[in-house]
Formats: C-alpha cells, sequence, structure tokens
C-alpha cells in the first residue's frame, strides 16, 4: 500500500473512502469504474480476520477473508483507485469538501467521503473466551453453523434473546446447552419450547472457558462444574467504529433488535446518505448485523448515490459557469456560443485540474 507522508501535498479526490473491507472496496471499485478519483483509507483491522472463511457469498463461498481483501484491493486498483494504510485521526468540513488527516500527520482532501469503518465486537468479560474468538467461540449461525453441525454448542446466555439463540442453533446440531449465565431465568412458555427441542438449560455463572491443544474443550462454571462443548455461541455488543466522526457532526445511535439494544451505528438512509451532506456510510458501520455480501452490495448502492450527487453538482456548476461565459460580452468575444474555446473555458472552471486528460 502506498502512504501520505505530511510533507506532501494535499492530494484532493472525488471520494475518499474510510475503511478497506467489504464494504470500502466494492465502493471504491464501482467509483473507480465510474472515472471517479477514488482513495480507500484502511487501517487493516478486518472484523472477520479471525475466521477461516467467508460465507454465503455466493462464487465466493470459504474464500478466507484476507484472499477476499487482497482480490478487492487489486480490482480497485485496476481501475485506479488509491488504497493508503492508515488511521483517520480526523475528518472536517473544508470549504465545499472535506479535510481527512491521518494519525502520521498525513492529510488529504475529498469532495465526498464513504465511512466502511466497521464495528467492534464487544465479548462478554469471561476468561479464555477471547483467545477462542471466531474459531470455536461463534454468534452468527449463518456465518459459522454449518462448520459446527452436529457438534455439542453451549449457548452463553447474557440478554433476553438467549433462549431465541438457543432454538435457533438447535438447526445445526441436536446437542445444544444454554447456559443461563446472566440473563433472565426463562418463562414457563420458553422452558417449554426449550424442552420440547431437546435443549438443555444449566443454571449458575459461567466463570471460565477451558481449552486443550488450543480448542474449546468446555465451560467452567462458578461451582465448580465444568460442561464440556466443543462450540460456544455469545452476543457481542456490537459498536460501531466512529469516534473521529464526531467533528463532522455524526453521532452513533443505539441499534435494537428483538426488543433489546444490540449496539451502536451511524444512522443512514438505504442508500447510504447519512444526516451529513456528502457523507455516505456502508456496511456495519451502519447495519450491524449485515454479513460480508450485503456489506459489499450496500458499498456499491453508496457509490452509486455518491456518483449521482457528484454529477448533479458537476451538471448545475456547469449550467452556472456557461451561462456567466455567455453573459459577458468581454470574456467571450470572438467567439461563438459552442466554439472550441468557449466549451473550454466552460470545462475549466467547472473541474480545474480534475479534467479529464489531465
Amino acid at each position: 500500500m502506498m502512504s501520505v507522508h505530511p510533507s506532501q501535498d494535499e492530494q484532493r479526490y472525488d471520494v475518499v473512502v474510510i475503511g478497506g473491507g467489504a464494504a470500502g472496496l466494492s465502493g471504491a471499485l464501482a467509483l473507480g469504474r465510474a472515472r471517479r478519483s477514488v482513495l480507500v483509507i484502511d487501517a487493516g483491522e478486518p472484523r472477520n480476520a479471525p475466521a477461516d472463511g467467508v460465507h454465503n457469498y455466493l462464487g465466493r463461498e470459504g474464500t478466507p477473508p484476507g484472499e477476499l481483501l487482497a482480490t478487492g484491493r487489486g480490482e480497485v486498483r485496476r481501475y485506479g483507485g488509491e488504497i493508503v494504510a492508515g488511521r483517520v485521526a480526523t475528518a472536517e468540513r473544508d470549504g465545499d469538501g472535506f479535510r481527512i488527516v491521518l494519525d502520521d500527520g498525513g492529510a488529504v482532501r475529498a469532495a465526498r467521503l464513504l465511512l466502511t469503518t466497521g464495528l467492534v465486537d464487544e465479548l462478554p468479560d469471561v476468561p479464555g473466551l477471547a483467545a477462542l474468538w471466531g474459531s470455536d467461540v461463534l454468534h452468527c449461525p449463518y456465518c459459522h453453523g454449518w462448520e459446527v453441525r452436529d457438534q455439542t454448542v453451549g449457548v452463553l446466555g447474557t440478554g433476553p434473546a438467549a433462549v431465541h439463540q438457543a432454538l435457533m442453533w438447535r438447526q445445526w446440531t441436536k446437542s445444544v446447552t444454554l447456559f443461563l449465565h446472566t440473563a433472565p431465568e426463562p418463562g414457563d412458555e420458553e422452558y417449554e419450547q426449550l424442552a420440547a427441542r431437546g435443549i438443555s438449560v444449566v443454571d449458575g455463572t459461567v466463570s471460565a472457558l477451558e481449552s486443550e491443544n488450543g480448542r474449546l474443550a468446555g465451560a467452567r462454571l462458578e461451582r465448580g462444574t465444568l460442561v464440556p462443548v466443543q462450540a460456544l455461541v455469545v452476543a457481542p455488543r456490537f459498536t460501531a467504529r466512529a469516534g473521529f466522526l464526531g467533528s463532522l457532526g455524526l453521532e452513533a445511535s443505539a441499534q435494537e433488535m428483538n426488543g433489546m439494544v444490540i449496539g451502536t451505528r451511524i444512522p443512514a438512509d438505504p442508500t447510504g446518505r447519512t444526516a451529513v451532506p456528502g457523507v455516505w456510510a456502508a456496511g456495519n458501520v451502519t447495519e450491524l448485523t449485515e454479513q460480508v455480501i450485503g456489506s459489499a452490495a450496500a458499498g456499491l448502492r453508496a457509490a452509486a448515490a455518491i456518483n449521482a450527487d457528484l454529477t448533479a453538482e458537476e451538471t448545475r456548476a456547469a449550467v452556472e459557469a456557461r451561462r456567466a461565459d455567455f453573459s459577458d460580452a468581454s470574456d467571450v468575444s470572438g467567439f461563438s456560443d459552442f466554439s472550441p474555446e468557449a466549451e473550454r473555458r466552460v470545462s475549466e472552471r467547472v473541474l480545474g485540474s480534475r479534467r479529464h486528460g489531465l
């Protein structure tokens, strides 16, 4: 990846994409194919890095996450997109665009921003759990259910959705154990549902996870009992990576599912447009439960909306410049209304150094 250094002139792009995951690269690819100048700033912290493969992505089923991103970066570069390794420190309004400063002091400018920074999974505070995250400690049945089919699966209850989780994972295996842990006691109807599906319920708090040869061996209860399980399901709190967005006037808000708050997100409309003009968001930063294929699709939608917005702005500017040129007799004296020289002046006024061919 290239780098942006403080000593370099601040390059201006049509679009700067902050985040180099599936959503960001998909958006950058579409923008590059639309002949937009685009820069992707990537901190290199993909959420799905611990996973063995990307799933439910038609045509790419089982592809290692790193391989998918490497392919995507190559495709973005094929259409003129640039990718820089770094972390954004601040992003602020700057005239009719934005100024983005990286943590190493380098800075670039953009007419539009696409935020694809993703989210952070905040895991339950149980010793031994974080080390197995993405391998034997899981959260999404559609992402990992097939890989642990027919194994003994535990569900760590941390909220009112614990029973729903256990019933859902029963689709992939007959051996499901619900550890109540810190979840509320199930109601009579819920106990009946669990019993009807053959799901065991273990009360008490899980004090630690125990491993053997790098794999999950079981859940140790606070009272000392070890309950063997081969995989453990947890419900992380999903927190959008949005710490640097306050200066833009963007604040994260809570997202609910099944009546409970599951995390925070940057609100955006179906195209990804946020409340701040000129700023779009796509992927997990705005939709916490989106999978990889959905994030890629959201990046494409946002890119199309951004390109349409830029096209409308450039058309308005071109019309205003053309009217100004033709109303100023001294400026166009000696030229017909549609002469090459008049049109060149209009192009220079609208696009400046971004004219095609320069």
